[in-house]
């Protein structure tokens, strides 16, 4: 392996075309649309080599969870929580209400009333997904919320899943996964009923479905394969930054991983600690930069969804970073406790898409409404300035209403 270019590393964030993938998830979608509880049945026997008894998972077997998963990863399930919860109800949207003069004006916040999550499942498991977008919905309030998960080879739905659902407060899980599970989600079946919102990552196959069905159904973000871009000096520890990368490459096949540091010397040994541990990984790329200012401006044209800052005064730099999905600030930040525990999200956007959208939050799942109550002083105020703008765009009983108020206010005055 080698120090790449800049160049190398800004083609690592390209958006992959989506098209392609979009056409041939369009008849799985519209077959779910069509034929229901039939084709998701068809599908999953056709993508996951299963045949389902039954679409929904059973209370019964939520219960049956508890007894085998491990008493240590329930714990460890329970700190997560507990973290994910803290952090995401202070960060959740306040109401706002404020009294002017003239008028007393606010804004609410009002939680969608149904959101389908999906948790990726299948051959392995994300317990953690499934506490990520499961805990900002039930924060958020919304009453009805719904997971989609591909059943493992036995028909069933990972136990450590169901354990992290059920802590989450789901409160419908199904054993469907891949784009059939997001056409059920958003037109649904005689099984799943439909919701106002999809959320959660997944595979090109999951995001191509999302935007195809964002006509019907909002969606949280576009996504594509998972990445890490880390920012070090010559004072970052190479073993760490090397096992970051792999940790993020081990995700998916297209994965990325990207190294900017100042320092040639701590180049060549990222580069031979990962060798050591992975020969020749794809989509890794080492890069030079002549200043930390510089990373700076190569990640924010890059946008990466975990950005790791690893050299002297990082939390100064904090302000300089306009594109990221997360932040992880100082060596001892890695991207693995906010994939799991330390409370922020994991659902983020990936891609070069952190340039317009953000991660998953409480804001996700609540919609906002903004309310007005005038006072005298308001109309009297604001009555001729409404009236000479509604007559500027000739919306004629827009002005009559205005004045007709003014007028009104006169006559009680009399």
């Amino acid at each position: 392996m080698r120090v790449a270019s800049i160049s190398e590393v800004l083609n690592l964030s390209r958006k992959t075309s989506l098209d392609e993938f979009i056409e041939k998830v369009k008849p799985i979608v519209n077959a779910v649309r069509e034929r229901g509880d039939e084709a998701l049945i068809e599908f999953t026997e056709k993508f996951d080599g299963v045949k389902l008894e039954s679409i929904q998972v059973a209370e019964e077997e939520v219960e049956e969870a508890y007894e085998v998963v491990d008493d240590g990863l329930i714990d460890a399930l329970e700190t997560a929580k507990e973290n994910i919860e803290k952090f995401h109800f202070i960060t959740a949207p306040q109401e706002i209400f404020v009294d002017f003069d003239f008028a007393v004006l606010g804004k609410r916040y009002v939680p969608l009333e149904s959101a389908g999550l999906y948790v990726p499942g299948g051959r392995a498991s994300y317990p953690s997904t499934a506490l990520m977008a499961g805990i900002p919905a039930k924060i958020a309030g919304v009453s009805r919320i719904v997971v989609c998960t591909p059943p493992a080879e036995d028909g069933r739905v990972n136990p450590v899943t169901l354990v992290a659902c059920d802590l989450a407060g789901v409160h419908e899980i199904y054993k469907v996964g891949g784009a059939q599970a997001i056409a059920a989600m958003a037109y649904g079946t005689e099984t799943v009923r439909p919701v106002l919102k999809i959320a959660g990552p997944g595979n090109v196959y999951v995001t191509a479905a999302k935007i195809l069905v964002s006509k019907d159904v909002a969606v949280d973000m576009p996504a594509g394969p998972s990445e890490v871009l880390i920012i070090a000096d010559e004072s970052a520890d190479a073993e760490i930054i090397a096992l970051d990368c792999l940790a993020q490459l081990e995700h998916d096949p297209m994965a990325v991983a990207v190294v900017l540091t100042t320092s040639e010397k701590l180049a060549g040994k990222v580069l031979e600690a990962v060798e050591k541990y992975r020969r020749h990984p794809e989509n890794f790329k080492v890069a030079l930069v002549s200043s930390i200012d510089e990373a700076i401006e190569v990640s924010n044209s890059f946008a990466p969804e975990h950005l790791e800052l690893v050299f002297e005064d990082a939390d100064k730099a904090i302000s300089k970073i306009k594109n990221a999905g997360s932040v992880f600030v100082g060596e001892l930040s890695g991207v693995a406790f906010g994939d799991y525990a330390s409370g922020t999200n994991h659902v983020l956007p990936t891609a070069g898409y952190a340039k317009m959208y953000s991660g998953l939050s409480v804001d996700s799942f609540v919609k906002s409404i903004t309310f007005q109550q005038l006072r005298e002083t308001g109309v009297r105020m604001l009555g001729e300035k409404v009236v000479r703008i509604a007559t500027a765009e000739g919306l004629r009983y827009h002005a009559l209403s205005v004045e007709r108020r003014l007028e009104k206010l006169e006559e009680v005055k009399k």
